[in-house]
């Protein structure tokens, strides 16, 4: 290895996914899994495969998938495309719309695989601070950059951000700007209309959350067909797999079943809310699948150990103005009831 190459890798840092207890009585409140099973539907596809629907290759431009997606969004098969993961859509953004030296955009705190992302693909972010209280900032006149994350409803703050502002920065700019919807069926609003109105805006959804199926890796896209366009251009040949593929049609056609989960979910979110709120902890109002809280005493990091040692993980940030906060994902009543049981010991 060259010194070059060494110092081009030691420059990298990777993203931290949440731990993955190896330990089955761990209480996981860490990764924003959903608690519930997906769509029965999803079991029937597993069995229809488990005997000769793996040996060829799958459909390279995931065309029936996209079709279901297309319904449900009432829009043509060519706004639409699917990724090994929304992360995998985010990726390809950036090498399809930020020339070499270009920068990305995205407010801050947010998802921290973009400057992750960015690294790897050579380029900087110039991040926008977010205000006091954790809401977007209107963007200056003076902001424009080829490619902006605007991570909606916000992760790890919980918020949600109103269409206007989005749709004001999107008709301004001269870059793409791409709206991550990764939580937005826990949330009052989307802005799957503007990806379709617009020529420079994309949405990008993931199956992992209000789905319950972060195993298999499934994300979409849905926006202008030229940018659509330019997205097939650069990816890779199979990038999702023909169970992916199927399993994700299954789900997505059973909205009953989803929605269902998703209102189990709120209910509980609304009601651990509360509970945290009696405790004085400062609790933003949500509109994702998790709470973004900071204990009523004693430091974020402290109650995160305190926690894990009596079987509970939570997500703690050790970064400027997030590492006063945990990040709870929501589970079942039961589990927030042994969340709670925990915080009071």
């Amino acid at each position: 290895m060259t010194a070059r190459i060494r110092e081009n890798v030691a420059r990298l840092s990777a993203y931290v996914p949440g731990e993955q207890p190896a330990d089955p009585s761990v209480l996981k409140l860490n990764t924003n899994e959903n608690p519930y099973p997906p769509s029965p539907h999803v079991e029937d596809v597993l069995r229809r495969y488990a005997t000769d629907g793996l040996r060829r290759y799958p459909d390279p431009a995931s065309n029936r998938l996209r079709e279901t997606i297309a319904r449900l969004h009432g829009c043509g098969v060519e706004h639409v495309f699917c990724g090994n993961g929304s992360d995998e859509i985010l990726a390809l953004c950036i090498r399809a719309f930020v020339e070499r030296h270009g920068k990305i955009g995205n407010f801050d705190p947010s998802y921290s695989l973009y400057p992750v992302l960015a690294a790897i693909g050579g380029k900087d972010t110039v991040p926008l601070a977010l205000a006091p209280d954790f809401t977007c900032p209107p963007i200056p006149d003076r902001y424009d950059v080829p490619l902006f994350f605007w991570t909606n409803p916000n992760a790890p703050t919980s918020l949600l951000s109103a269409r206007d502002p989005i749709q004001t920065y999107a008709e301004r700019s001269e870059g793409v700007v791409v709206v991550d919807e990764a939580y937005v069926d826990f949330a009052r609003a989307d802005c799957a209309a503007l990806a379709l109105s617009l020529p420079n805006l994309l949405v990008t959804r993931s199956l992992s959350k209000s789905y319950s199926l972060a195993g298999i890796r499934l994300g979409y896209a849905i926006g202008h067909a030229d940018l659509i366009e330019a997205l097939f251009k650069i990816k890779d040949a199979y990038n999702v797999n023909q169970l992916t593929q199927e399993m994700g049609r299954a789900a997505i056609e059973d909205q009953e079943h989803m929605r269902e989960n998703v209102r189990r979910i709120i209910h509980t979110r609304d009601r651990l809310t509360v509970a945290l709120r009696e405790r004085d902890f400062e609790t933003l109002t949500s509109q994702t699948n998790f709470l973004w809280t900071k204990p009523a005493r004693g430091s974020a990091a402290d109650l995160f150990r305190q926690l894990r040692e009596r079987g509970v993980l939570v997500r703690h940030f050790n970064a400027p103005r997030i590492d006063e906060y945990l990040r709870v994902s929501i589970g079942t009543d039961e589990q927030m009831d042994r969340f709670l049981a925990a915080l009071d010991v």
